[in-house]
């Protein structure tokens, strides 16, 4: 009897500790700023909640499902007005986030929100307000800018797409520039950095601040998508290598003022693009003399022949992914004579949040 008193005690404590949590919840929610004009929902409070609405009269069942993939997610209930209306559990991480919305086991997006290209579909986007999230706002600074540019890839047969930002001051300057080739990850596209990394902002403000020397970016498609998720190993890097290292590099050095050397070239990439990242600057030491990897993998000493052409090693993943990995490999780094720089972003997992505070940290490092 005292086991199952103690029990019931257990179970009506937890469920009043559930209840004070909700009761918690501040009614501070505000529109998220990625949506889409004029639009109310989703929300987001001060807390990091995110609610959101749906209008589905005639629909059974609604969920959001949030993150890379959709996996999870928050079911709405049918309020009086026919619409669909739920706030999550509890508060999600700081910064962006894919979702979308599963009506009747249909996937959709969220029409009140802009989309943003991941999980090989377009998907809605939320952005939950960062307690760091000044270093890439908005300011009143000077603005780069950034470019589409279509280059020739006789290796694919077509004319393939890449992005360009080119830091304040380059149209009406005459100087050239170092370049940080930046790869996105499995799912995305070249629009990823600077629309959901905000990478563009992120440079903007460096500069402004004088924490930085000017230098290009260019963002490509790294041809990930053509490999289903799950089966990564069946990708082969050399039709993108040649891509990159033949086509577009030759063609960014034509028709933009670069400093065209291996010192003044780097690459890094995020998640899959860190695995491209590291095979194509082992496979190509000549190319480039600056490496990045944003939870995309780890370098070992014995992977490069001759250390003496490698200036950085960066290596970067969130809190809640596997930092041991990336300490431990900086240390390893560090004692085998390379200038190595590790740096784990706190309360963050997979996601952009992890990637944007690590493009601030990785910048500084560049060209020195």
């Amino acid at each position: 009897m005292m086991v199952k008193n103690r029990i019931l005690s257990t179970f009506m404590a937890s469920a009043l500790s559930i209840g004070l949590c909700h009761a918690q919840i501040a009614e501070d929610f505000k529109p998220s700023s990625l949506n889409q004009p004029g639009q109310e929902y989703p929300m987001v409070n001060s807390q990091g909640y995110a609610r959101f609405k749906i209008v589905a009269p005639a629909a059974d069942s609604v969920r959001v499902s949030l993150g890379l993939g959709g996996k999870g997610g928050t079911k709405l209930a049918k309020t009086e007005d026919g619409s669909w209306m739920g706030t999550t559990e509890g508060p999600m991480d700081e910064g962006f986030h894919y979702y979308n919305v599963k009506i009747d086991g249909g996937k959709f997006n969220d029409p009140g929100t802009l989309n943003f290209y991941g999980s090989v579909r377009w998907e809605s986007g939320i952005e939950i307000p960062a307690k760091d999230q000044d270093f890439y706002s908005l300011k009143n600074v000077p603005h780069g800018n950034v470019q589409q540019i279509l280059f020739p890839s006789p290796s694919t047969g077509t004319s393939r797409r890449a992005f360009v930002y080119t830091p304040p001051g380059y149209e009406k300057g005459k100087g050239k520039y170092p370049v940080l080739y930046l790869q996105h990850g499995w799912g995305e596209d070249e629009t990823a950095w600077m629309n959901q990394g905000r990478a563009n902002l992120i440079m903007d403000n460096l500069i402004a601040e004088g924490k930085i020397k000017p230098f290009i970016i260019v963002n490509t498609y790294g041809m990930t998508n053509e490999v289903k998720f799950g089966k990564i190993r069946e990708f082969k890097i050399e039709p993108f290598q040649t891509v990159l290292i033949n086509e577009l590099i030759p063609y960014v050095d034509a028709n933009f003022r670069t400093l065209a050397n291996k010192d003044k070239r780097a690459m890094a990439g995020l998640s899959m693009g860190g695995m491209e990242t590291k095979t194509i600057t082992l496979n190509n030491p000549e190319v480039f003399a600056y490496y990045g990897l944003l939870s995309g993998g780890l370098y070992a000493p014995a992977d490069i022949k001759d250390k003496s052409k490698v200036k950085l090693i960066f290596l970067s993943c969130g809190s809640k992914e596997r930092p041991e990995g990336v300490k431990k490999s900086t240390e390893e780094l560090k004692a085998a004579g390379f200038n190595a720089v590790g740096y784990v972003s706190e309360g963050t997992a997979h996601e952009f949040q992890t990637w944007r505070r690590s493009l601030y940290q990785l910048a500084p490092l560049l060209f020195k």
